[in-house]
């Protein structure tokens, strides 16, 4: 799958910002008043929210943002405008007197979320508000590739605000209701399945269980008729997401199930991520896959929580698979260097996976943006370890490997030695991990030669599968004396 160019994008943010706020604590009992657990409070997270979560995510994922709203004046306000700054994120925030900042607090007792309360103005904005509010779009606008609506009924979007991004070439609405913003002729709109439900005015659909995915499939052409976008994406949380567009079957992602109390803010990161590859030149396609893998990152974070750009290419990279021949890899290397990236080589037999390889593995991930690992073949393990081994054969072995998060490729190599494959891939890192000097190592040599650096790792002392399988064939007594 193709990757967004390397451009730095410029993308303005414009809509309904919120802070998120996460009480942690734990419950021990039951309140006395009424059947509700007692919950004693031990941290609080703030995290920007809406819009503004959307930027947040604009700049992890390498974006220059300018994020155009209004916030109250009130400490909620002043601290969603702090945590933006720390982000990186352009502010250009409009703070109303006597309005409050919109403010979601979830309680979360021992891991379980147990209520949410809400603080919001929902008012349309006031005309004054309106008028400056107008300037800043159009100052904001100048020299931006992508615009971002967030639109979730926060009062900001008036007719005039939506009439001032209409004729943008790339503009792409993620709102509550996606009907007032047809006569804008967005580039893409992003409703979720209810949204889409009342779009139709197809009550049915909203109060029965239907087969979501063939429903919209069905309805493709109505619903571009009816946003007049250039593309419509139709998310569908747990069952991915349809793109549809004129003249082209509807085009599928699919996401890996998560506890629906994990999904907050997952429709933001989708959005960035998707307003970003198509800024940079991506497919529709390749945009939709960007988002479900970006919107997949956070989804197994708590709270609302950040895709970086590095954690969107790795994620992007494991769809396409971590296992690969030699030749592909090197392609797909050329790839990671001509964006910058550094590239981190390590081989092994790594026939009994245990604690001391992960330790290293972890170890190495974190000196690179790109982790390779290339494993011996069954027949060159044999060579090298004696007979009876390997105990796993290959496929196996690259199968554990390509499942651990530091990995990124997993290559096998039938050699004694992984010289044919150092001189294809060139790394800027060649590590290993044991106890041994970097000179003591036969690759070090053609490792410099080839412009690279050798490092060594630690390694956990009694962390070896020759131990391991020693102590699996001692008899029982010495086991017990071990």
């Amino acid at each position: 799958m193709g990757i967004a160019s390397e451009k730095t994008v410029h993308a303005v943010v414009v809509g309904d910002v919120m802070l998120d706020s996460w009480l942690l604590g734990s419950a021990k009992r039951l309140a006395q008043e009424a059947p509700v657990p007692v919950m004693s409070l031990e941290a609080t997270e703030n995290a920007p929210g809406g819009a503004a979560n959307t930027a947040a995510n604009l700049v992890a994922l390498g974006a220059r943002v300018r994020l155009v709203g209004v916030v109250g004046d009130d400490p909620s306000g002043d601290e969603l405008v702090q945590s933006l700054r720390l982000l990186g994120v352009g502010t250009d925030l409009l703070t109303v007197p006597g309005r409050r900042t919109s403010h979601k607090r979830r309680l979360v007792a021992s891991g379980q979320l147990t209520a949410r309360y809400d603080e919001e103005d929902l008012d349309v904005i006031p005309e004054e508000t309106e008028r400056e509010l107008l300037r800043r779009v159009a100052a904001a606008l100048r020299g931006a590739d992508v615009v971002v609506a967030c639109d979730y009924g926060g009062g900001v979007f008036t007719r005039a605000v939506r009439r001032a991004l209409a004729g943008f070439p790339l503009l792409v609405v993620d709102a509550h209701a996606v009907a007032p913003w047809r006569e804008c002729a967005p580039a893409a709109v992003l409703p979720n399945f209810t949204e889409v439900v009342r779009l139709l005015g197809d009550e049915e659909a909203e109060e029965n269980e239907v087969d979501r995915p063939a429903y919209l499939m069905a309805r493709s052409d109505r619903l571009l008729e009816l946003t007049g976008a250039d593309m419509v994406v139709t998310t569908l949380d747990g069952e991915g997401t349809l793109l549809h567009r004129p003249g082209c079957p509807p085009y599928r992602t699919y996401a890996e199930p998560a506890p629906q109390h994990m999904a907050t803010g997952a429709g933001d990161t989708y959005t960035a991520a998707f307003a970003l590859w198509l800024a940079a030149g991506a497919s529709p396609e390749e945009a939709a896959q960007a988002g479900q893998a970006a919107a997949g990152v956070v989804v197994r974070r708590p709270g609302t929580a950040i895709c970086t750009r590095h954690d969107l290419l790795r994620a992007l990279r494991r769809q396409e698979g971590a296992v690969q021949s030699p030749e592909r890899l090197a392609e797909l290397l050329d790839e990671h260097r001509r964006r910058g990236e550094r590239v981190v080589f390590t081989n092994g037999c790594f026939d009994v996976l245990h604690r001391g390889h992960v330790t290293y593995l972890e170890q190495a991930g974190r000196l690179g943006d790109v982790l390779v690992v290339a494993v011996n073949s069954d027949a060159s393990v044999a060579r090298l370890k004696g007979p009876g081994r390997p105990v796993n054969p290959c496929e196996d072995r690259m199968s554990v490997l390509a499942a651990l998060n530091d990995v990124d490729y997993v290559v096998e190599f039938d050699e004694d030695t992984p010289e044919r494959l150092l001189r294809m891939i060139r790394p800027e890192l060649y590590v290993k991990g044991g106890d041994y000097t970097p000179e003591m190592l036969p690759e070090a040599p053609l490792v410099r030669a080839l412009g690279g650096e050798v490092r060594v790792l630690d390694y956990l002392p009694d962390h070896s599968t020759s131990a391991i399988i020693g102590r699996m064939k001692a008899p029982p007594e010495q086991l017990g004396n071990a």
